[in-house]
């Protein structure tokens, strides 16, 4: 059975670029990178409560016929003011995917497309922080 989302992984043209992007983003620097010597190919993130992966990969290294436009399952993170973090997303160069969108009940999510073309979501979610509330969790490293 799944026990949890160890990766998300997205494609880039321009693996320095989008890096560059989501260490502006998240505000942290890759913690890897390979190869170490040259252009990186590949960069990788722990970030959010969980020390959650995003990695990077050039799309030269996509499966054949993988869509190069946005679309397919979005995956979203959760972020305490979803209109802050969808506005400084846009400020930063993405673009609007699905606007802020309330979906009842405390739910309200939205997504962008970075500049490489990768859709990235976003959610305030009442469950998320229940969970984390549950584990006795205190925010960004907060072990399990």
């Amino acid at each position: 059975m799944p026990r949890g989302i160890a990766q998300m992984g997205l494609w880039a043209d321009d693996v320095p670029a989008a890096a560059e992007w989501y260490a502006r983003v998240f505000g942290i620097e890759p913690y890897f990178v390979r190869p170490l010597e040259g252009t990186p190919l590949y960069a990788e993130f722990r970030i959010g409560d969980d020390g959650d992966e995003l990695g990077i990969t050039d799309r030269r290294f996509a499966p054949a016929g993988a869509p190069r436009s946005p679309g397919g399952a979005v995956t979203s993170w959760h972020v305490d003011d979803i209109e802050a973090a969808f506005d400084r997303l846009l400020s930063l160069g993405a673009a609007e995917y699905q606007p802020v969108t309330p979906r009842g009940e405390g739910f309200v999510t939205a997504s962008v497309v970075d500049p490489f073309g990768n859709v990235l979501g976003l959610i305030h979610s009442p469950h998320y922080l229940a969970v984390l509330s549950g584990r006795g969790a205190t925010g960004a490293g907060a072990s399990r």
